[in-house]
């Protein structure tokens, strides 16, 4: 997601004036290796991987039951609209159920959706209505899944940072493993056993929430309307100027980078360097996601969204070696730092955001930043290809690249956002 940082009122936000010198020392690992770290980590880790594999099968298999390209875009917006509608929803019923039943609940859902479209695979040729359908399941379990995660690290692991970090290399690292581990098998087996093991993975995930041991928390939502709790919530999210700053600013660049850079990139890297190339220069960004993970487990920064967006300079390498056509190693290099850049803000950006808004609200105000980041994407994916067919492609990838680095000034021109300091004891 985009980002986090400082302000708020009523006592809900810790503030820069109660971070003290102690706040500002490395982290410690005693702080993060707890019994229910273990298994949160064990949850993120194999669902992710099944994650990362069915994002390759599901566009394999829809290829191979002819649905075409078309098909795939049918598929994958089927499973994106369904998670931008109802993560709002989410974020309130995670604050009334508690953020674990809703994920435990969301799990469970994507166990039995996967197991369905790995029976539908192994027996035949599925409907592209019935993979749409699944997909809507899928991202709808997904809306309710995401913003429990932004207070449950909180509640498992005293040094917040080091335990983002953690799972953010987890995760990069499974989506660097997970697309070639699936080509393999849809290649030499089925794609059906692929949707299995997505499967077995919701279900051990929902296991070990399901064991978690976590603090009682206020459950506010409980009072009021829906709609008066989704208010509630956009009170809080609009009342930090140094959040909703950020969400601004990165839909601008979710539109304008983000977005035109998967579909333009694949594009033009291709049509240079063949899949090998595209498939090299992919590998070194999710390398980068891992090392800059790793980088964010050593520092913590008194001021971490400053240190985050200097470290999203870095990522205005990816457009722009993909608008010179740079040789292959040093297009590489770029896609490398462009990753490490991407995950050290990643991680500066949701331990802000944990530590610094009360545990009481923290699903609603994660669910209003979750909506703002994912739907400016798609939003730049789609115009992409009408762009560039009249522009160039590099010409709109050289525009990505000047608004990546514009963004990421604007980012530290905020006083809100260049100024927020760490707070290592969520409030």
């Amino acid at each position: 997601m985009a980002g986090g940082g400082n302000g708020g009122h009523g006592g809900i936000v810790a503030t820069a004036a109660g971070a003290t010198e102690q706040d500002t020392e490395r982290p410690e690992g005693a702080g993060v290796w707890t019994r229910d770290f273990r298994l949160f980590f064990t949850a993120r880790s194999v669902s992710m991987l099944g994650t990362a594999m069915v994002s390759v099968a599901m566009a394999l298999g829809v290829l191979q039951a002819g649905y075409g390209a078309s098909g795939v875009g049918f598929t994958l917006a089927s499973s994106i609209v369904p998670m931008a509608l109802l993560v709002l929803f989410g974020g309130v019923f995670a604050d009334r159920f508690t953020p674990r039943r809703m994920m435990v609940g969301a799990d469970l859902v994507r166990l039995v959706s996967q197991s369905v479209t790995a029976a539908l695979f192994l027996t035949g040729t599925p409907a592209l209505w019935q993979l749409m359908t699944i997909s809507a399941v899928n991202g709808a379990a997904a809306a309710m899944f995401q913003p429990g995660l932004a207070s449950l690290v909180p509640q498992i692991a005293r040094d917040v940072q080091r335990a983002v970090a953690t799972q953010r290399t987890s995760e990069s690292l499974m989506f660097l493993i997970g697309p070639s581990v699936a080509g393999l098998m849809v290649a030499f087996a089925d794609v059906g056993l692929v949707f299995l093991i997505d499967a077995f993975g919701f279900g051990v995930s929902a296991l070990c929430l399901a064991l978690l041991r976590l603090r009682a928390i206020p459950r506010v939502a409980e009072d009021g309307s829906m709609w008066a709790n989704l208010k509630e919530g956009w009170r809080e999210f609009s009342s930090r100027t140094w959040m909703w700053g950020v969400i601004v600013i990165w839909a601008v660049m979710g539109i304008a980078v983000v977005g035109p850079v998967f579909p333009l990139g694949v594009t033009l890297i291709n049509a240079s360097y063949h899949a090998t190339g595209y498939g090299f220069v992919t590998s070194a960004f999710g390398a980068g996601t891992i090392l800059g993970g790793l980088v964010a487990m050593r520092i913590a920064p008194r001021r971490p969204l400053a240190a985050g967006a200097t470290a999203m300079f870095f990522f205005a390498l990816q457009p722009l070696s993909i608008t010179l056509n740079l040789p292959l190693a040093l297009m590489a290099a770029c896609h490398l730092a462009a990753g490490t850049g991407s995950a050290f803000w990643g991680v500066m950006w949701m331990t802000s955001v944990q530590t610094q808004v009360a545990p009481e609200v923290l699903n609603r105000v994660h669910s209003y930043e979750v909506a703002g980041s994912v739907m400016a994407v798609p939003v730049g994916q789609t115009l992409a290809g009408p762009v560039a067919s009249l522009l160039g492609a590099r010409e709109v990838l050289a525009f990505s690249t000047v608004v990546a680095v514009a963004g990421c000034a604007v980012l530290l021109s905020v006083p809100a956002i260049r100024r927020l300091r760490r707070v290592s004891v969520p409030s």
